[in-house]
C-alpha cells in the first residue's frame, strides 16, 4: 500500500507567517474601502471578528499544549465550534440592523480567513515528510 501525499506525517507549522498573511489582507482591505467609498464599520466589523478570533485561537493553542491528547481534542472541537458560532451570530445580528455592513464584514473575514488557510496549508505541505 502507498502512501500518498495525505497520510505522509509532517510536523505542525508555525501560525504566525498565516495569521500575518491575513492581518496584511486585512491592512489592504482598507484602502480599497476608503477609495470605493465603502462603509468603514463594514470593514471593522470584519477585522474585530477576524483578529478577535485569532486572539481566542491563541488563548486556545495554549490551552491545548497543556493538556493531554483526548483534552487537547475537545479544546480543539470546542474552539472551532465557538468561534463558527460566534462569527455566524455576529453576522446575522449585524444583517438584521445593516445589511451592508455584514455583507462587507463577511467579505473582509472570508478573505483574511481564505488567504490564511491557504497560507497554512502551502506551509504544511511545503515542509518536508
Amino acid at each position: 500500500m502507498r502512501a500518498g501525499m495525505f497520510a505522509t506525517p509532517r510536523p505542525v507549522p508555525g501560525r504566525l507567517l498565516p495569521a500575518l498573511g491575513g492581518a496584511v489582507v486585512i491592512l489592504l482591505a482598507l484602502p480599497v474601502f476608503i477609495l470605493a467609498d465603502l462603509d468603514l464599520a463594514g470593514w471593522a466589523l470584519g477585522a474585530v471578528l477576524w483578529f478577535g478570533l485569532e486572539a481566542i485561537e491563541l488563548v486556545l493553542t495554549r490551552l491545548r499544549e497543556r493538556t493531554a491528547n483526548v483534552a487537547a481534542s475537545a479544546v480543539l472541537a470546542f474552539g472551532l465550534t465557538f468561534k463558527a458560532v460566534v462569527v455566524l451570530a455576529v453576522l446575522i445580528a449585524a444583517a438584521a440592523t445593516h445589511p451592508d455592513v455584514a455583507v462587507s464584514a463577511a467579505i473582509v473575514y472570508v478573505l483574511a480567513y481564505t488567504f490564511q488557510l491557504g497560507l497554512s496549508l502551502a506551509t504544511y505541505f511545503g515542509t518536508k515528510a
